[in-house]
């Protein structure tokens, strides 16, 4: 086992948790994964419309970046997945980098990232691994909104506008800071080697970069047992075309290749 009982329950109760050091010995892997990939984008990296700054995301390159690639297969990335969701197997879902250099006060909206996905379930996580000191720009969490009743509404990263057209049953999207109510924010200092393991359901957000150092993040989404592909109303991100699979159907492993399974 690599995670202790106590992360574990965090992780179940809580919707996000932090390991310590976990990663170290494939931070310059993963950086040199990010320099190739900003070098070279692929077909859906954005900057995000930011006025001040720059913030760079990019995802699904594992296929074509041999550093990401050996991330995701050879990493304990996957046996640390599975055992916080307490599942028999990890199955690869992506890949995303996110850049925030000095001076990008920009923060990145609350949301949830099971609304823009095409699989849900209750067994899947996200690993957020940061190749730069994190002081300003870290990543917050909404303890427990892993288990909210509505999905919260999921918008644009460039103008907030809404992320699907037409009237769904969504919640609004909180503001932990102007109204916490009894929303308990969670919130690390991060250094390189660490992970923020959270639940793809849990509300997120990031501050801006404010500082005088960029922040560059690697982040590994991985899915359990449980998860189904499920219909959205609209194109998903990422939207995986020509995928030809039907809600209730597991994500086909030629394409989301199943990394880690128990003995």
């Amino acid at each position: 086992m690599l995670l202790t009982d106590t992360q574990i329950a965090d992780f179940q109760r809580d919707g996000a948790v932090v390991l310590r050091g976990l990663m170290a010995d494939w931070v310059d892997t993963m950086a040199e994964g990010i320099a190739a990939n900003m070098a070279e984008p692929g077909p859906y990296a954005s900057e995000n419309a930011v006025s001040e700054g720059r913030f760079f995301d990019d995802y699904c390159n594992w296929q074509r970046i041999p550093a990401f690639r050996s991330v995701v297969t050879d990493s304990p990335a996957a046996q640390i997945a599975a055992e916080a969701m307490q599942s028999q197997t990890a199955q690869f879902f992506h890949d995303h980098v996110l850049v925030k250099e000095p001076g990008t006060p920009k923060p990145t909206p609350w949301h949830q990232d099971s609304p823009y996905y095409l699989v849900a379930g209750t067994q899947t996580v996200s690993l957020w691994m940061p190749l730069d000191p994190v002081r300003e720009a870290s990543l917050r969490f909404v303890a427990g909104s892993h288990r909210w009743d509505r999905m919260v509404r999921p918008v644009s990263w460039a103008d907030d506008s809404d992320f699907y057209a037409g009237s769904h049953d969504w919640t609004p999207v909180p503001d932990p800071d102007a109204d916490p109510g009894d929303m308990r924010v969670l919130e690390w200092p991060m250094d390189p080697g660490d992970a923020v393991l959270f639940d793809f359901r849990t509300v997120h957000g990031a501050r801006g970069n404010t500082g005088s150092t960029r922040r560059r993040a690697l982040s590994l989404r991985f899915v359990g047992d449980d998860a189904r592909v499920v219909a959205r109303p609209g194109r998903t991100s990422p939207p995986f075309p020509g995928h030809d699979m039907a809600p209730g159907d597991r994500l086909r492993p030629d394409w989301f290749p199943v990394v880690w399974t128990a003995a």
